[in-house]
């Protein structure tokens, strides 16, 4: 037995119901979106064992866990193991178990609720939330596989950015990725974003154009120079692997990226960030990807098991908010897989906004004291620095 097939009657032992509902659908019974909910247990299909010789072909399809189904059809995913479609959707669920895992392992014992969900335009995605526990007040580690024809605000939005596509009428497009937003309870540990992806766009004459993005950030409310340090450190050590001119490079491109303009401020302490990387070539940049998206883990997860229980007053809970308050006027106003993602038929706006706080806070014409570890948060803020 192939090992994706074992994968899917395993899923299907454990819920007989939600997988022939997702059958019906690949079939083409189009009711209402199916949501593959695991409720708040946490469910690990484990792929290793005797399939270990499949995970060592031409594909290099990332072992691990899985929290659900794939979004693509089993067979087309064994069919295609070598296309970067699917090599792009079966890393990006590995990464969200992996993710998954680590912050359950810090919280007294609340797990991610897990749903699957379809789009009728075409793929669909694996939301994973958890909010109000103990350790993480909100955090989504969300994969999403979709595919269908571009919507004219984001073709617009793409020749922006300096695409050229050739053709004016239909493109049909195919996009993967992970994304998640992480926000504790403790004001002594910070946010922590990573968003990592691989979009095809087709043309009428059948050229394809490919390209990667993301990026991994680190938003603190209090400013703590050794975690801010081990933070990139690891994220330059995942770099160097495939470039000396990545890390300062995109260092400098998230410093800019992340920048609440109308505040004069970033959003954070910074870290990486890219997009349209396609070059010097595919599998590379797939190779590099797959480190940074490796790399969160241990850049994120030891900050926060050193603060998770650190005493904290009202005032820094207060201050917290306020941060946050900042996160969403970025995330509304400026960020662009935001806005794709909305401008996007058929898009799922729970798991889009999935990236905004549970809670937040403004307050009218609001002024640190100077000399307050308020204000040196503010400084940095309107100051990036160099930490590695």
């Amino acid at each position: 037995m192939s090992l994706v097939r074992h994968f899917l009657l395993t899923c299907r032992t454990m819920s007989t119901v939600a997988a022939n509902r997702t059958l019906m659908k690949s079939k083409g019974f189009h009711g209402r979106v199916v949501a593959f909910g695991l409720g708040t247990g946490l469910a690990l299909y484990s792929l290793s064992g005797k399939h270990k010789a499949l995970m060592a072909t031409k594909s290099k399809i990332s072992k691990g866990s899985w929290l659900a189904e794939p979004i693509t059809d089993v067979k087309q995913l064994e069919e295609n193991a070598n296309d970067m479609k699917s090599r792009m959707e079966m890393m990006i669920m590995g990464i969200q178990a992996t993710v998954v895992k680590s912050l359950e392992e810090l919280e007294d014992g609340q797990k991610f609720q897990v749903d699957r969900w379809l789009r009728k335009e075409g793929g669909g995605g694996v939301t994973c939330v958890i909010q109000d526990g103990s350790v993480f007040e909100k955090a989504g580690v969300n994969i999403s596989v979709v595919h269908g024809e571009l919507s004219p605000a984001a073709v617009k939005q793409m020749r922006a950015r300096g695409k050229d596509f050739k053709t004016d009428g239909k493109l049909p497009f195919f996009a993967a990725g992970i994304s998640s937003v992480i926000h504790p309870r403790n004001p002594n540990c910070p946010t922590a974003h990573f968003n990592y992806r691989y979009f095809e766009v087709q043309e009428s004459d059948g050229t394809t154009h490919w390209w990667f993005g993301g990026g991994t950030d680190l938003t603190p409310t209090f400013l703590v120079e050794e975690d801010v340090k081990h933070f990139h450190k690891t994220l330059k050590t995942a770099c160097d692997k495939h470039s000396k001119s990545y890390y300062p490079d995109f260092k400098k491109w998230c410093d800019n990226y992340f920048t609440v303009e109308h505040r004069g401020e970033r959003r954070g302490v910074g870290g990486i960030f890219f997009d349209d990387l396609d070059s010097p070539n595919q599998e590379e940049v797939f190779k590099f990807v797959k480190t940074c998206a490796e790399s969160v883990v241990p850049s994120y997860v030891p900050i926060v098991r050193k603060h998770k229980n650190d005493p904290y007053s009202y005032a820094d809970r207060q201050w917290q908010l306020l941060r946050r308050g900042r996160y969403v006027e970025f995330n509304l106003i400026y960020d662009r897989g935001t806005k794709f993602g909305l401008q996007t038929p058929g898009a799922r706006y729970e798991s889009i906004l999935m990236s905004l706080p549970l809670t937040a806070r403004w307050e009218y014409c609001h002024n640190p004291p100077r000399g307050s570890r308020e204000a040196a948060m503010v400084d940095v803020l309107k100051n990036p620095r160099d930490w590695v």
